[in-house]
């Protein structure tokens, strides 16, 4: 990709992310910062708790808060991975997602087909095992 092009595919995914995130809990995050590598793009948010998951953690109810977040990201995940699909153009291989409360940040990572048509990043040959004693 060009850097104009890879720039405004960041935006785009970022701008997407943030509107599912506000369909699906009524708010959307603040931040969001879309970083797109090889075969990964990796998607940071930050203000995403609703006021009321932030009162929850507050209350000393941060798991609670979590695992609604799960549940979330479980629901929206068809959706998450559509839009990274669309404005990217690669298929994704695997979605990962996790939300941390203080400070509040999200992170959504999508792994990507390779483009040579092989299954994914880790099937590179260039790509070393565990260091030893692992």
């Amino acid at each position: 990709m060009e850097e104009t092009t890879h720039r405004s595919v960041s935006a785009e995914i970022s701008r997407r992310a943030v509107q599912i995130l506000a369909d699906y809990t009524g708010r959307g995050p603040t931040k969001a910062h879309t970083l797109v590598n090889r075969d990964l793009i990796t998607i940071l948010l930050g203000d995403t708790l609703t006021k009321g998951e932030r009162r929850l953690a507050e209350m000393k109810q941060q798991a609670h808060v979590l695992e609604t977040r799960r549940r979330y990201q479980s629901a929206m995940q068809d959706d998450l991975v559509a839009a990274v699909e669309e404005e990217s153009g690669r298929k994704v291989i695997a979605f990962m997602s996790d939300n941390h409360i203080e400070p509040d940040v999200a992170a959504e990572i999508f792994v990507l087909e390779r483009e040579d048509n092989g299954s994914g990043p880790l099937s590179d040959a260039s790509t070393h095992g565990p260091p030893s004693g692992v």
